[in-house]
């Protein structure tokens, strides 16, 4: 009998993946990817002349099908068996947004809009929005609705109506012209099925969709009187929950992708939720971990939470019968790129290079013998704005310690601290709700790749970290979700706990903390703590900073 394959499409920030799994055990068939071809952009249009404002960050739709087609088509042709595929299910980054009209053509691809930054997809880290999210915490705090499970505690310039709203208010001519406002991966399945529907895990996580419904129009209205209808005007579709199928691969798409018509679509997800059961994670007691550009750490709950920058009020919204409680870190790869590229002597360039290694693994190197707390530098993990508790993008990085013998391994090494210890800070966010930790599943390119700063992350957390046998557990996970949307029936499965019982491993190696650094780096981890609440609750003055280079005068 020949095996049944489904595809996980794990579209990130800068390139998409698919990878062909085999659904009965988890094994990779084939995997492909390819970058997006006209990246993030954060400077210009793609005309080269239309200047973006500060913390923006586009994207071009059009590099979504391109990535689809070419990576599917390639596992099929590695593999040869797409007769054999049942199903394929996409995580995306969330919320990545896109206005359409009633066709669901983007408006960017057309002429008139083709200079018109609204009109592109807005990416999830996009902060141009930030004044608009001011607007919308403000008006939630007078109604008494920031701690509502629908709000998710202080909203993030990050999700959807910060973003919607900016549309509204700097380019009304594009938001009139928009049919639908979707996210990427329910345009994505519009494609390939023709069914106008949506994401459970998007509308819910980040469109503030709650026990069956959006906010009420007099919310919106409050906000702007424009905005009064606008769920029935911008916001249609059936919205799906997490495992269903979203519809059926129709024919020009199949043809397109090699696959046989009728193949199941699965719902989209959130691409690091799609990395829960990836990990193998189907109960509370384990946190995920992804480490890469930035971070996402996750937990399942019997009950719901809210506040502190964790979205946890979405029940089944990951695995059926559990919250899923989830913040992250706003940078984390960022931040050693940004001082690998602006701040590093090419003597370290030139050292690297003479050892065969990458500078990331150099520097680790040159103080991994080091002590916890030996460099003297103590730094905070606010290169991109803080997610918990304080849900700021106007919060900035800092170091302390620095004196004329500082050494950049001792940054570098510093800033990975940094990043460790914003983990523990949520980790203890979530266990002061409720949810205990027993150990960390990590995965992510860093973690991959990273042993000396998994190992400080272990001995920060007093935590042994696992490793999934997969690489890519986000995209495993969507190929998990891929085999419930087709069902057992055909070959699937028709439970997400079953698919991630059948299809997850561990890998045997594993980090565990080491007690004389986990001890010290408990000492740094109190006066870290004592940054965070003085920068972050006493002294604004990273706030003014951040309004006087976007051309505002402090408040």
């Amino acid at each position: 009998m020949p095996r049944k394959l489904v595809i996980g499409l794990d579209f990130g920030t800068k390139s998409g993946r698919a990878l062909l799994v085999d659904a009965k055990t988890g094994e990779t068939v084939a995997q492909a990817v390819k970058a997006y071809t006209h990246g993030v952009m954060d400077t210009f249009l793609p005309d080269g002349t239309t200047r973006l404002g500060p913390d923006w960050a586009l994207q071009d739709p059009r590099d979504y099908p391109e990535v689809l087609e070419h990576t599917v088509g390639e596992v099929v042709r590695q593999s040869g068996e797409g007769e054999n595929i049942i199903g394929l299910s996409i995580d995306f980054t969330a919320c990545t947004i896109l206005p359409v009209d009633a066709e669901g053509t983007p408006l960017c691809t057309y002429e008139k809009y083709a200079r018109r930054p609204h009109a592109y997809v807005k990416l999830w880290k996009h902060h141009g929005a930030e004044g608009q999210t001011r607007r919308i915490n403000d008006l939630l705090g007078t109604m008494g609705l920031l701690d509502h499970p629908r709000y998710g505690g202080k909203v993030s310039s990050e999700l959807m109506l910060p973003k919607v709203l900016q549309i509204l208010q700097e380019d009304p001519e594009i938001y009139e012209a928009a049919d639908s406002i979707l996210e990427a991966a329910d345009w994505l399945n519009r494609l390939l099925t023709g069914e106008n529907r949506r994401s459970g895990s998007t509308a819910a996580y980040k469109a503030m969709w709650y026990e069956g419904s959006y906010p009420p129009p007099d919310f919106f209205k409050a906000l702007d009187g424009r905005l009064e209808h606008f769920v029935e005007q911008k916001l249609s579709g059936t919205v799906l929950p997490v495992g269903s199928k979203f519809g059926e691969l129709n024919e020009q798409w199949a043809k397109r992708l090699g696959l046989l018509p009728g193949v199941a679509v699965g719902t989209s997800i959130i691409d690091a939720h799609a990395g829960i059961p990836g990990c193998g994670i189907t109960r509370p007691g384990r946190m995920m971990l992804i480490v890469g550009t930035s971070s996402v750490q996750a937990v399942l709950s019997d009950r719901p939470y809210s506040g502190n920058g964790i979205m946890g009020g979405v029940r089944g919204g990951v695995i059926p019968g559990y919250y899923a409680l989830e913040s992250g870190l706003a940078g984390v790869g960022d931040i050693f790129e940004w001082f690998i590229n602006t701040a590093l002597p090419d003597r370290y360039r030139s050292g690297a290079e003479a050892e065969g290694l990458n500078l990331h693994r150099y520097l680790g190197n040159l103080t991994a013998h080091y002590r916890s707390g030996e460099s003297g530098l103590l730094a905070l993990d606010w290169w991109s704005g803080n997610k918990t508790p304080f849900v700021d993008a106007r919060l900035s990085g800092l170091i302390l310690g620095y004196t004329l013998t500082t050494k950049p391994e001792e940054v570098y090494r510093a800033l990975v601290e940094a990043t460790g210890f914003g983990t523990r800070l949520i980790m203890e966010t979530f266990e002061s709700a409720g949810v205990g930790i027993e150990e960390i599943y990590a995965c992510g390119g860093i973690a991959e790749k990273d042993p000396f700063l998994m190992q400080i992350f272990a001995d920060i957390t007093n935590r042994e970290i696992k490793l999934p046998a997969s690489g890519q557990t986000a995209a495993l996970g969507a190929a998990m979700y891929a085999s419930v949307a087709a069902g057992a029936a055909r070959g699937g499965y028709g439970h997400i706990a079953e698919a991630a019982e059948a299809m997850s491993k561990l890998r045997e190696h594993r980090y565990k903390p080491e007690p004389k650094q986990a001890a010290g780096y408990s000492v740094l981890y109190r006066k870290f703590k004592e940054l965070y609440e003085y920068f972050g609750v006493t002294n604004t003055v990273m706030r003014e900073l951040k309004e006087m280079r976007t051309g505002r005068a402090p408040s």
